[in-house]
């Protein structure tokens, strides 16, 4: 059985504009930090084996507050950088529903057809996520492993896991600076902990 800790970053400084900052390596905030203080504090006892975080300050720098102390090396992956929005990074859904009304429909519908202009698709992001999956079976039974990264790549990340379609990654939400946690065994996956911010109300 792998353990692993999946862990989105923290708030950002740009958080509180509710805008689409996909690409674009907006930094933690002040609060951001603290919320990385209290995964670490929570994940003091885990003996981490590995850790990959995406190449975007926001979750590179949660990791690194994770496993201050520690001696593992964070391994950054493109595939788990937040999907690119093009033209759209930095809009409100409210500019963008002006701006580009095709793209906001297929937003607002829980299907997998969105291609942001100038950006990414979701098959594009969904491919280079289950390219990461399939790094992930290389671990040895019983490690423990942190992956921090963003709430697209992580609900993805989920469904590949275990097993479900990818039509259903937007059915549940992951919180900055959220823990959950999967276990992988040789016959499937089990989802024991899912979204969960209790560290933050410590």
């Amino acid at each position: 059985m792998s353990r692993l800790l999946l862990v989105r970053h923290g708030r950002t400084k740009l958080h509180e504009h509710d805008r689409f900052w996909g690409s674009t390596d907006v930094p933690l905030s002040d609060a951001g930090i603290r919320q990385a203080e209290r995964l670490r504090d929570r994940l003091s006892k885990e003996k981490i084996k590995a850790v990959y975080a995406s190449k975007l300050g926001r979750a590179r720098v949660t990791a690194e507050i994770i496993v201050a102390g520690r001696s593992v090396d964070i391994a950054i992956r493109e595939e788990l950088s937040e999907c690119n929005f093009g033209y759209a990074e930095g809009l409100t859904f409210s500019e963008i529903s002006t701006q580009y009304p095709q793209l906001a429909r297929e937003l607002s519908s829980l299907d997998t057809v969105a291609c942001f202009p100038g950006g990414e698709s979701f098959d594009e992001l969904n491919t280079r996520v289950k390219i990461f999956t399939d790094k992930l079976g290389r671990h040895k039974p019983k490690d423990t492993v942190l992956v921090v990264a963003h709430g697209g790549p992580l609900q993805l990340l989920i469904c590949h896991l275990l097993g479900i379609d990818v039509r259903h990654w937007r059915q549940w939400r992951l919180d900055m600076a959220s823990l959950s946690i999967v276990e992988t065994y040789p016959r499937g996956a089990i989802l024991n902990l899912l979204n969960d911010v209790s560290h933050l109300r410590m």
